[in-house]
Protein backbone atom coordinates (compact mmCIF):
# COMPACT_ATOMS: atom_id res chain seq x y z
CA UNK A 1 0.00 0.00 0.00
CA UNK A 2 1.10 3.86 -0.73
CA UNK A 3 1.66 6.04 1.51
CA UNK A 4 -1.15 7.03 3.70
CA UNK A 5 -1.39 10.93 4.78
CA UNK A 6 -4.02 11.85 7.83
CA UNK A 7 -5.10 15.61 8.15
CA UNK A 8 -6.10 16.09 11.86
CA UNK A 9 -5.90 19.47 13.98
CA UNK A 10 -3.24 19.94 16.39
CA UNK A 11 -5.06 19.66 19.44
CA UNK A 12 -3.70 16.76 21.74
CA UNK A 13 -7.03 15.17 21.58
CA UNK A 14 -7.04 15.72 17.81
CA UNK A 15 -3.54 13.74 17.92
CA UNK A 16 -4.51 11.55 20.12
CA UNK A 17 -7.76 10.71 17.67
CA UNK A 18 -5.32 10.66 14.47
CA UNK A 19 -2.30 8.36 16.17
CA UNK A 20 -5.07 6.01 17.04
CA UNK A 21 -6.38 5.56 13.51
CA UNK A 22 -2.58 5.26 12.47
CA UNK A 23 -1.57 2.87 14.33
CA UNK A 24 -4.62 0.95 13.69
CA UNK A 25 -3.50 1.37 9.83
CA UNK A 26 0.12 0.31 10.56
CA UNK A 27 -1.38 -3.14 12.04
CA UNK A 28 -2.49 -4.02 8.62
CA UNK A 29 1.07 -3.07 6.92
CA UNK A 30 0.16 0.67 5.62
CA UNK A 31 2.96 3.40 6.20
CA UNK A 32 1.41 6.39 7.63
CA UNK A 33 2.00 9.64 8.42
CA UNK A 34 0.20 12.78 10.12
CA UNK A 35 -0.29 16.10 9.09
CA UNK A 36 -1.43 19.11 11.39
CA UNK A 37 -3.70 21.91 9.83
CA UNK A 38 -4.85 24.80 11.52
CA UNK A 39 -8.55 25.39 11.27
CA UNK A 40 -10.65 28.54 11.56
CA UNK A 41 -11.99 26.97 14.73
CA UNK A 42 -8.73 26.83 16.36
CA UNK A 43 -7.79 30.43 15.36
CA UNK A 44 -11.04 32.11 17.09
CA UNK A 45 -10.93 31.62 20.91
CA UNK A 46 -12.29 34.10 21.85
CA UNK A 47 -15.97 34.17 21.63
CA UNK A 48 -18.28 30.99 21.73
CA UNK A 49 -18.53 28.63 18.47
CA UNK A 50 -21.99 29.66 18.17
CA UNK A 51 -21.25 32.87 17.82
CA UNK A 52 -18.77 32.29 14.83
CA UNK A 53 -21.34 30.69 12.21
CA UNK A 54 -19.16 28.98 10.47
CA UNK A 55 -19.89 25.90 8.74
CA UNK A 56 -17.21 22.74 9.25
CA UNK A 57 -15.11 25.58 11.88
CA UNK A 58 -13.29 22.84 12.42
CA UNK A 59 -13.10 20.70 9.61
CA UNK A 60 -13.00 22.93 5.98
CA UNK A 61 -9.23 23.67 5.90
CA UNK A 62 -9.08 19.78 6.69
CA UNK A 63 -11.53 19.13 3.66
CA UNK A 64 -9.67 21.68 1.47
CA UNK A 65 -6.18 20.05 2.04
CA UNK A 66 -8.05 17.12 1.21
CA UNK A 67 -9.55 17.98 -2.26
CA UNK A 68 -6.21 19.50 -2.86
CA UNK A 69 -4.11 15.74 -2.73
CA UNK A 70 -2.10 17.12 0.21
CA UNK A 71 -3.92 14.64 2.33
CA UNK A 72 -5.17 11.05 1.92
CA UNK A 73 -7.63 10.29 4.88
CA UNK A 74 -9.25 13.26 7.14
CA UNK A 75 -9.75 12.44 10.88
CA UNK A 76 -12.70 14.27 12.45
CA UNK A 77 -14.57 13.94 15.57
CA UNK A 78 -18.11 13.32 14.20
CA UNK A 79 -19.97 15.76 15.95
CA UNK A 80 -17.64 18.43 14.34
CA UNK A 81 -18.04 17.02 10.59
CA UNK A 82 -21.32 19.02 8.54
CA UNK A 83 -24.30 16.79 7.91
CA UNK A 84 -23.90 17.79 4.37
CA UNK A 85 -20.73 16.86 2.54
CA UNK A 86 -19.64 17.73 -0.97
CA UNK A 87 -20.08 15.20 -3.67
CA UNK A 88 -16.04 15.12 -3.74
CA UNK A 89 -15.81 13.54 -0.28
CA UNK A 90 -16.90 10.39 1.44
CA UNK A 91 -17.08 9.45 5.39
CA UNK A 92 -15.86 6.28 4.75
CA UNK A 93 -15.91 5.04 8.46
CA UNK A 94 -17.33 5.15 11.45
CA UNK A 95 -15.05 4.04 14.49
CA UNK A 96 -16.20 2.09 17.34
CA UNK A 97 -17.62 4.56 19.84
CA UNK A 98 -16.69 5.90 22.48
CA UNK A 99 -18.73 6.76 26.29
CA UNK A 100 -21.15 9.71 24.20
CA UNK A 101 -22.40 11.56 27.39
CA UNK A 102 -21.42 14.54 28.74
CA UNK A 103 -19.12 14.57 32.29
CA UNK A 104 -19.49 17.38 35.21
CA UNK A 105 -15.47 17.93 35.98
CA UNK A 106 -15.17 19.98 39.22
CA UNK A 107 -12.56 20.18 42.75
CA UNK A 108 -15.51 20.71 44.57
CA UNK A 109 -18.89 19.60 43.42
CA UNK A 110 -19.70 15.59 42.83
CA UNK A 111 -22.50 16.14 40.72
CA UNK A 112 -24.90 18.73 39.49
CA UNK A 113 -27.45 18.68 41.74
CA UNK A 114 -24.56 19.85 44.31
CA UNK A 115 -23.70 22.95 42.65
CA UNK A 116 -25.34 26.23 44.38
CA UNK A 117 -26.98 28.74 43.51
CA UNK A 118 -24.69 31.01 40.91
CA UNK A 119 -22.05 28.89 40.59
CA UNK A 120 -19.96 29.42 37.75
CA UNK A 121 -19.75 26.47 34.85
CA UNK A 122 -17.73 26.64 31.88
CA UNK A 123 -18.58 25.78 28.19
CA UNK A 124 -18.41 26.66 25.24
CA UNK A 125 -21.71 24.73 23.73
CA UNK A 126 -25.02 25.93 23.02
CA UNK A 127 -26.83 23.28 23.47
CA UNK A 128 -24.82 22.45 26.85
CA UNK A 129 -25.35 26.03 28.33
CA UNK A 130 -29.42 25.68 26.90
CA UNK A 131 -29.41 22.72 29.12
CA UNK A 132 -27.80 23.32 32.12
CA UNK A 133 -29.78 26.79 32.22
CA UNK A 134 -33.23 24.84 32.29
CA UNK A 135 -31.91 22.52 34.64
CA UNK A 136 -30.35 24.82 37.13
CA UNK A 137 -31.66 28.32 36.60
CA UNK A 138 -29.68 29.97 38.87
CA UNK A 139 -26.41 28.84 37.28
CA UNK A 140 -23.86 31.54 35.99
CA UNK A 141 -22.63 29.50 32.79
CA UNK A 142 -19.56 31.42 31.10
CA UNK A 143 -17.46 30.86 28.27
CA UNK A 144 -14.69 28.29 28.20
CA UNK A 145 -12.66 27.55 25.12
CA UNK A 146 -9.24 25.96 24.99
CA UNK A 147 -8.44 22.24 24.51
CA UNK A 148 -9.47 19.90 26.71
CA UNK A 149 -6.07 20.39 29.15
CA UNK A 150 -6.67 24.27 28.82
CA UNK A 151 -10.02 23.67 30.03
CA UNK A 152 -8.90 20.92 33.17
CA UNK A 153 -6.22 24.67 33.96
CA UNK A 154 -8.60 26.82 34.15
CA UNK A 155 -10.88 24.92 36.26
CA UNK A 156 -7.99 24.01 38.67
CA UNK A 157 -6.59 27.61 38.46
CA UNK A 158 -10.28 28.76 40.38
CA UNK A 159 -11.82 30.54 37.30
CA UNK A 160 -14.60 27.90 37.68
CA UNK A 161 -17.21 25.88 40.21
CA UNK A 162 -17.59 23.06 37.78
CA UNK A 163 -16.74 22.44 33.99
CA UNK A 164 -18.44 20.25 31.09
CA UNK A 165 -16.76 18.17 29.09
CA UNK A 166 -17.15 15.23 26.83
CA UNK A 167 -16.94 12.19 28.74
CA UNK A 168 -15.28 10.54 25.62
CA UNK A 169 -12.27 13.10 25.07
CA UNK A 170 -11.45 12.42 28.99
CA UNK A 171 -11.26 8.79 28.70
CA UNK A 172 -9.19 9.25 25.41
CA UNK A 173 -6.26 11.34 27.02
CA UNK A 174 -6.45 9.13 30.24
CA UNK A 175 -8.31 11.71 32.28
CA UNK A 176 -10.89 9.85 33.12
CA UNK A 177 -10.07 10.42 37.22
CA UNK A 178 -11.27 14.02 36.79
CA UNK A 179 -14.86 12.99 36.18
CA UNK A 180 -17.40 13.58 39.17
CA UNK A 181 -20.09 12.99 37.12
CA UNK A 182 -21.41 11.13 33.71
CA UNK A 183 -25.01 12.97 32.71
CA UNK A 184 -26.83 10.86 31.53
CA UNK A 185 -29.04 11.68 28.22
CA UNK A 186 -32.55 12.46 29.58
CA UNK A 187 -30.51 14.97 31.88
CA UNK A 188 -28.15 16.50 29.47
CA UNK A 189 -28.86 14.90 25.66
CA UNK A 190 -25.37 14.77 23.84
CA UNK A 191 -24.93 16.26 20.72
CA UNK A 192 -25.28 14.24 17.52
CA UNK A 193 -21.79 12.09 16.75
CA UNK A 194 -20.64 12.95 20.34
CA UNK A 195 -17.79 9.98 21.17
CA UNK A 196 -17.47 9.06 17.41
CA UNK A 197 -14.69 9.47 15.30
CA UNK A 198 -14.98 9.94 11.50
CA UNK A 199 -12.88 8.95 8.59
CA UNK A 200 -13.51 11.12 5.38
CA UNK A 201 -12.06 10.38 2.34
CA UNK A 202 -12.43 11.56 -1.18
CA UNK A 203 -15.13 10.20 -3.11
CA UNK A 204 -12.94 8.66 -5.96
CA UNK A 205 -10.43 7.16 -4.13
CA UNK A 206 -10.92 3.75 -4.22
CA UNK A 207 -7.63 2.35 -2.84
CA UNK A 208 -8.06 4.34 0.22
CA UNK A 209 -11.61 3.85 0.85
CA UNK A 210 -10.74 -0.04 0.83
CA UNK A 211 -7.81 0.40 3.08
CA UNK A 212 -9.64 1.48 5.42
CA UNK A 213 -13.18 -0.36 5.44
CA UNK A 214 -11.86 -2.43 8.23
CA UNK A 215 -12.56 0.07 10.65
CA UNK A 216 -16.07 1.11 10.02
CA UNK A 217 -18.67 -0.54 12.35
CA UNK A 218 -22.08 -0.82 11.82
CA UNK A 219 -23.30 -0.10 15.25
CA UNK A 220 -21.82 3.08 15.37
CA UNK A 221 -22.53 4.04 12.05
CA UNK A 222 -25.93 3.33 12.43
CA UNK A 223 -26.58 5.09 15.62
CA UNK A 224 -24.76 8.59 14.55
CA UNK A 225 -26.28 8.44 11.04
CA UNK A 226 -29.60 8.18 12.96
CA UNK A 227 -28.45 11.37 14.86
CA UNK A 228 -27.18 13.01 11.88
CA UNK A 229 -30.11 12.59 10.11
CA UNK A 230 -32.47 14.60 12.68
CA UNK A 231 -30.01 17.45 12.60
CA UNK A 232 -30.07 17.42 9.01
CA UNK A 233 -34.01 18.00 8.86
CA UNK A 234 -33.96 20.52 11.66
CA UNK A 235 -31.01 22.28 9.54
CA UNK A 236 -28.38 22.64 12.37
CA UNK A 237 -24.58 22.25 12.60
CA UNK A 238 -22.63 21.58 15.54
CA UNK A 239 -22.90 24.40 17.47
CA UNK A 240 -26.67 24.65 17.77
CA UNK A 241 -28.80 23.75 20.90
CA UNK A 242 -29.76 20.73 19.89
CA UNK A 243 -28.97 17.02 21.28
CA UNK A 244 -29.57 13.53 19.70
CA UNK A 245 -28.41 10.35 20.92
CA UNK A 246 -29.36 6.52 19.71
CA UNK A 247 -29.00 3.90 20.85
CA UNK A 248 -30.14 -0.25 19.95
CA UNK A 249 -32.84 -1.25 21.79
CA UNK A 250 -33.69 -5.04 20.68
CA UNK A 251 -33.36 -5.08 17.25
CA UNK A 252 -34.70 -1.63 16.93
CA UNK A 253 -33.27 1.70 17.23
CA UNK A 254 -34.23 4.33 19.76
CA UNK A 255 -34.25 8.17 19.68
CA UNK A 256 -34.06 10.65 22.07
CA UNK A 257 -33.91 14.36 21.00
CA UNK A 258 -34.27 17.92 22.42
CA UNK A 259 -34.16 21.60 21.20
CA UNK A 260 -33.97 24.45 23.75
CA UNK A 261 -33.48 27.90 24.11
CA UNK A 262 -30.37 29.18 24.99
CA UNK A 263 -31.85 30.61 28.14
CA UNK A 264 -33.21 27.79 29.31
CA UNK A 265 -36.78 28.77 29.15
CA UNK A 266 -38.35 26.36 26.81
CA UNK A 267 -36.88 22.53 25.99
CA UNK A 268 -38.55 20.53 23.91
CA UNK A 269 -37.76 17.04 23.62
CA UNK A 270 -39.10 13.96 21.50
CA UNK A 271 -38.38 9.87 21.17
CA UNK A 272 -39.13 7.55 19.24
CA UNK A 273 -38.15 3.85 17.76
CA UNK A 274 -37.75 2.27 14.71
CA UNK A 275 -36.64 -0.35 12.49
CA UNK A 276 -34.43 2.57 9.86
CA UNK A 277 -32.10 4.83 11.81
CA UNK A 278 -32.45 7.28 8.93
CA UNK A 279 -35.90 7.77 8.79
CA UNK A 280 -36.25 7.43 12.55
CA UNK A 281 -34.32 10.60 12.64
CA UNK A 282 -36.04 12.01 10.17
CA UNK A 283 -39.52 11.58 11.70
CA UNK A 284 -38.47 13.13 15.20
CA UNK A 285 -36.99 16.05 13.48
CA UNK A 286 -39.93 17.09 11.95
CA UNK A 287 -41.78 16.23 15.23
CA UNK A 288 -39.84 19.06 17.13
CA UNK A 289 -39.75 20.97 14.18
CA UNK A 290 -43.82 20.75 14.30
CA UNK A 291 -44.07 21.01 17.89
CA UNK A 292 -41.82 24.40 18.13
CA UNK A 293 -37.92 23.57 17.23
CA UNK A 294 -38.41 25.89 13.83
CA UNK A 295 -39.04 29.17 15.75
CA UNK A 296 -35.94 28.28 18.25
CA UNK A 297 -33.54 27.67 15.77
CA UNK A 298 -34.56 30.41 13.83
CA UNK A 299 -33.90 32.84 16.92
CA UNK A 300 -30.65 31.15 17.23
CA UNK A 301 -29.56 31.89 13.55
CA UNK A 302 -30.91 35.09 13.30
CA UNK A 303 -29.09 36.36 16.78
CA UNK A 304 -25.32 34.75 15.65
CA UNK A 305 -22.97 37.83 15.05
CA UNK A 306 -20.93 37.76 11.75
CA UNK A 307 -17.89 35.92 12.02
CA UNK A 308 -14.82 37.32 13.03
CA UNK A 309 -12.18 37.70 9.74
CA UNK A 310 -9.80 34.69 10.49
CA UNK A 311 -6.34 35.98 11.78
Amino acid sequence: MALLRIGSRGSQLALWQANYVAQELRARGNEVQIEIIKTTGDKITEVTLSRVGTKGMFTKEIEDALAEGRIDIAVHSLKDLPTDLGAEFQLAAVLKREDARDALVSGRYPNLGSLPAKARVGTSSLRREAQLRALLPGLRVELLRGNVETRLRKLTEGGFDAIILAAAGLSRLGRQDAIREIIEPRQMCPAAGQGALAIETRSDDRAVLEAIRFLDNADSRAATDCERSLLRTLGGGCQVPIGAFAEKSGTRWRLLARVARPDGSQVLTEEGEGDDPLSLGKSIGGKLLRTGAQAILEEVYGSRAAAPQQP
